[in-house]
């Protein structure tokens, strides 16, 4: 699950993994991230994250009836960062969409947002979510890999499905739970669905794919492996300083790779966040 980091990168990730992940809220409003930071005792990251302590009903902290923020860890706040901060009347089309998170972000900045998901039970999860936040996206439910909408957009995200390793502050299990047999099945699924999300990107257009995997195997292979099959996408590379990102989390090719060892700028306490790949590709006109 960490293959092709070596020896002392994997010990320091696996040191990292054992430290309690605290709560990474996303704000509704950019522009109130140092009040809610405030309000709720946090601290507000570099990255647009507020981060405050663990433990407690969720549901009990001030704002969350109000729809003012949203549970998402700083690493899985990125990807859709990529997009721009100023979406309005974009048509993006969020792909493998629950629990929302990612719908939530886009839709605040202003874009028309397509979210599609396999699950109807997870979709319910992210109509409520949208409830309670005041947003609106169209929700639909499919299996992306078939999915015929009928038209383009002019991005498209992908959140593909995973090991989920890089979470594994959280979820401990999940190196217990996966085998070499699940991860090339993973493998192959990620590729038919970065293929079918090309197809729905317009040209000139933007596609974004990401994991909350460590593995190379599932973020930087499957973006090579793409791009010589599509020859009508490239790169458009993510910057230092973009989104708040450290440039250490910017790989050699211009995609984003955090791991459960990094921390945003901002938290005194160096609390991590979790393992996530990102690559930004745009479409020839």
């Amino acid at each position: 699950l960490v293959s092709g980091y070596g020896e002392e990168p994997a010990r320091a990730i696996a040191d990292a993994s054992l430290l309690e992940a605290p709560l990474d809220l996303t704000i509704k409003e950019p522009g109130r991230i140092d009040e809610w930071a405030e309000r709720l005792g946090g601290v507000a990251l570099s990255t647009g994250t507020v981060r405050i302590a663990a433990g407690g009903r969720i549901e009990d902290r001030e704002g969350y009836r109000d729809g003012a923020w949203w549970v998402q860890d700083a690493a899985a706040a990125l990807p859709a960062r990529l997009l721009g901060d100023d979406l309005s009347g974009k048509q993006i089309a969020d792909l493998c969409a629950a629990p929302g998170g990612k719908t939530a972000q886009l839709a605040a900045r202003g874009a028309h947002v397509t979210a599609v998901d396999i699950s109807a039970a997870r979709l319910s999860r992210v109509a409520e979510n949208l409830q309670r936040l005041g947003l609106a996206a169209n929700v639909v439910e499919a299996d992306v890999a078939t999915w015929q909408p009928g038209r383009t957009f002019d991005a498209v995200l992908l959140d593909a499905p995973c090991s989920a390793s890089g979470t594994i502050r959280r979820h401990p299990d999940i190196l217990h739970l996966k085998s070499d047999k699940d991860i090339a099945e993973l493998i192959r699924i990620q590729t038919r669905l970065l293929d079918r999300a090309a197809e729905l990107v317009q040209p000139g257009g933007t596609l974004v794919y990401c994991t909350c995997a460590l593995g190379k195997a599932e973020g930087e292979s499957r973006i090579q492996s793409f791009l010589d099959r599509h020859k009508d996408f490239a790169r458009h590379p993510i910057t230092a300083g973009e989104a708040g990102m450290n440039a250490d989390w910017i790989t050699a090719d211009g995609a984003l790779r955090t791991l459960p060892t990094g921390t945003p700028g901002g938290d005194p306490e160096l609390r991590g966040m979790d393992g996530f790949f990102a690559a930004r590709l745009k479409r020839a006109q």
